[in-house]
């Protein structure tokens, strides 16, 4: 079976098309995912605009689909020809949309093209959630070149700790199973990466603001600085797993006012502080997840979202798996047990939809009316 993910939460355009052969044992050919990625348009801004975002989409999504269904085997000659009723209809046995949470507009958007799309093929249409595109990715496992995966092992998988991080979120979740999930901690404020958008705005950084820092961060040839900078940890010891990083973002501002402007201009000064933001973050992110897969005696760890790009985090989290110290005993997974997707595929993407619509085709919501599916921009992983 064919399914086509359409993704319009947030800033990305993303359409793919997902191959699915044997139900039982399922394993996954990646036909297409074609993003296209406002980010420039935003920056500006320092963050998404959404009616510009919704606009956006709008415009993209003829151009995206097309590309993806050509990307797939299909022939199309135009985008338009594409989503009239006369037209061919392509080789593609479901829709997944994701309906929530997200930017009301961008979803709105999306979900309405979805379900014209869907009427027009006379094909199911599944709403997901996009925080569980993000977990799934994690656990796909490439099994050869040609873009074939399966998923890894559930014996070996679940029960499994998983932390989502991205520009909107900072969870972390008890995986059990597919469908099985329970958030234990979130971000009380700022998630993760709105943290990393709203310091590096404060440095003179471009938007996105986590790749501005990791690069600036990443250019510090040595620790002999005479620029010293101590941020704190918020919450990493408490004794829940909530995140709090607003109180981090008023730091860095406050170190930045209190400093000479030839200092706040410097390199030196950006990129130490660059680190500084970056290393805060992943200390409390790494401390908390750690401290959860012990007291869930988890036997992996799943990365997903955004910030799982960010090649600091992945390190230090294998590193600190490996050679950890915290929690004073017991076992934790090793280092090949962090699942975690290619960075291209923790961004958002069309393969997330597609892939959680494939394991939801079965539940009571693939059945919905069309006119009953709509946007969540609030929705809760459950």
């Amino acid at each position: 079976m064919r399914i086509l993910g359409i993704e319009t939460s947030c800033d990305e355009t993303a359409i793919a098309v997902l191959e699915v052969k044997d139900k039982s044992k399922p394993r996954f050919r990646i036909l297409s995912n074609v993003i296209a990625s406002q980010a420039k348009l935003h920056a500006k801004y320092g963050g998404v605009y959404p009616s510009l975002a919704k606009r956006e989409h709008e415009k993209n999504l003829p151009v995206v689909l097309e590309r993806a269904l050509k990307e797939a085997g299909e022939k199309t000659d135009l985008a338009q020809s594409v989503l009239s009723p006369s037209s061919h209809k392509p080789a593609i046995d479901a829709i997944a949309i994701t309906h929530g949470p997200g930017l009301d507009p961008c979803l709105w958007t999306g979900v309405e093209f979805a379900k014209d799309l869907a009427n027009k093929w006379n094909v199911p249409l599944v709403p997901i959630d996009h925080m569980e595109g993000h977990l799934l990715v994690g656990l796909l496992q490439q099994t050869n070149k040609n873009d074939k995966f399966q998923m890894t092992n559930a014996k070996t998988t679940f029960p499994a700790i998983a932390l989502l991080v991205s520009g909107g979120h900072s969870q972390l979740v008890l995986m059990k199973g597919i469908g099985k999930y329970k958030v234990i901690g979130e971000t009380r404020d700022d998630a993760a990466g709105e943290c990393f958008d709203k310091t590096a705005r404060v440095l003179g950084l471009p938007y996105p603001g986590g790749p501005a820092i990791a690069a600036a961060a990443a250019k510090i040839r040595s620790t002999k600085s005479e620029i010293r900078i101590q941020l704190p940890r918020p919450m990493m010891h408490t004794k829940d797993y909530d995140f709090s990083f607003s109180g981090l973002k008023t730091a860095v501002l406050y170190d930045y006012q209190s400093r000479p402007k030839k200092i706040q201009k410097s390199q030196e000064y950006i990129r130490a502080m660059a680190k500084e933001i970056q290393q805060a973050i992943i200390d409390v992110l790494i401390a908390k997840t750690l401290r959860a897969a012990y007291e869930y005696n988890a036997k992996s760890i799943v990365l997903g979202g955004g910030v799982a790009a960010n090649r600091e985090l992945r390190r230090q989290l294998r590193y600190n798996i490996q050679d950890t110290k915290y929690p004073p005993t017991g076992d934790l997974p090793k280092g090949d047990k962090i699942l975690v997707a290619p960075p291209e595929l923790c961004t958002d993407n069309g393969l997330m939809p597609a892939l959680a619509g494939f394991f939801n085709l079965s539940k009571k919501k693939h059945g919905e009316a069309l006119n009953r599916i709509a946007a969540k921009p609030n929705l809760r992983l459950n």
